[in-house]
């Protein structure tokens, strides 16, 4: 090889290795951010110190000291990312008082029993009384399941989902997989992906979980039934009492992509029907409903948007308010199914609009 050659492959070599060296740097930076030990003050130290180093070290590899400025780098990130694996997840920390608690449940035979079901009387977003109740109930009146999707900002690629699983007699459980913030925290959807919150299931009052989201919170809330058989959504909910009982006996991080509100339940939902493709969708979870429309779980005899119009519970959930009906309100004008004659993939059942 000429020595121009050889000159031209050092050169992109460097280049190369600058490129990795940066995005190694910003990674570290941002997870210095979110993680380091200490005050904010003492953060920010921490994050001038070692992009600091990192940009000696891409000095070293422009002026021809390739060898010792990566050994120095690797040799550094090494220690990082040591630092980075000692981080564990803990259910004990100062938790913000809407997920203080997590659910729990057994079932024995055909009765479920949940511990600290969520049933808050909210009255702002920051006034609230609290109520964390344990409730049992009659798996052989379990009818219907519904997924909720509710929106805070615009575009609605984002969206965080619950499912609510709907009885004979009228009652409504619905269950939300949340980060589990402490009280200084706020939502950060890039924290969610450096460690900063852990994972929490909470079984609620559908009072309490919607009417927080629509009306102290903004939020806009859609309501979609989905076509499942019976004895697959009696499996849902015991996946649901056993991925809360897991979590409370082994804590997780929250993932913003990989394990949130979504994608636990899409594990959940492959594992009890099967043949269920991944899709951007899934990992996207304002594009949800699309997914469930296109294998098949949503009422087939309307188009997505037509489900969608049908749906909107935003408003009627203000007005519901208080209402002692609230569930029944909310899905006033949405098509009925009869969740035990259809499955994902099967011709739909008939139905009629209630209310």
């Amino acid at each position: 090889m000429s020595s121009a050659g050889a000159q031209l492959v050092q050169s992109a070599a460097t280049l190369i290795a600058s490129v990795i060296v940066l995005g190694v740097a910003s990674w570290t930076a941002i997870a210095l951010k979110f993680q380091a030990p200490g005050g904010e003050v003492l953060r920010w130290v921490l994050i001038a110190l070692w992009l600091a180093f990192a940009l000696a070290v891409l000095v070293g590899l422009f002026r021809g000291h390739a060898l010792a400025s990566t050994v120095s780098f690797v040799i550094a990130f090494g220690g990082v990312l040591i630092w980075w694996h000692s981080l564990k997840p803990s259910n004990d920390r100062p938790w913000a008082d809407d997920v203080a608690r997590t659910t729990s449940g057994r079932i024995s035979g055909d009765e479920a029993i949940l511990y600290n079901v969520r049933n808050f009387d909210w009255r702002s977003a920051t006034d609230y009384t609290q109520r964390w109740e344990t409730r049992r109930y009659d798996l052989r009146q379990l009818r219907s399941l519904d997924m909720i999707t509710s929106y805070w900002d615009a575009p609605k690629a984002i969206a965080h989902v619950l499912f609510s699983f709907g009885f004979d007699d009228g009652t409504h459980v619905a269950f939300s997989v949340e980060i589990r913030r402490e009280k200084s925290e706020d939502f950060s959807a890039i924290g969610g992906f450096f460690k900063e919150f852990e994972l929490s299931v909470i079984a609620a009052d559908e009072r309490d979980v919607i009417r927080v989201r629509t009306n102290m919170r903004g939020e806009d809330d859609y309501l979609y039934r989905v076509r499942l058989p019976v004895h697959d959504i009696r499996s849902l909910f015991s996946a649901y009492i056993d991925q809360a009982n897991e979590l409370v006996n082994t804590p997780r991080f929250y993932n913003t992509v990989t394990v949130n509100c979504t994608t636990l339940v899409y594990h959940m939902m492959k594992h009890i029907v099967g043949g269920l493709p991944l899709s951007f969708r899934v990992l996207l979870s304002g594009y949800l409903p699309e997914y469930v429309y296109s294998v098949g779980g949503l009422d087939q005899r309307y188009t997505l948007e037509q489900l969608r119009s049908f749906g909107r519970i935003t408003e009627r959930a203000r007005a519901a308010d208080h209402s002692a009906n609230f569930s029944q309100d909310i899905r006033k004008g949405i098509p009925l199914l009869e969740p035990a004659a259809v499955s994902v993939g099967s011709d739909p059942a008939p139905g009629a609009l209630s209310g």
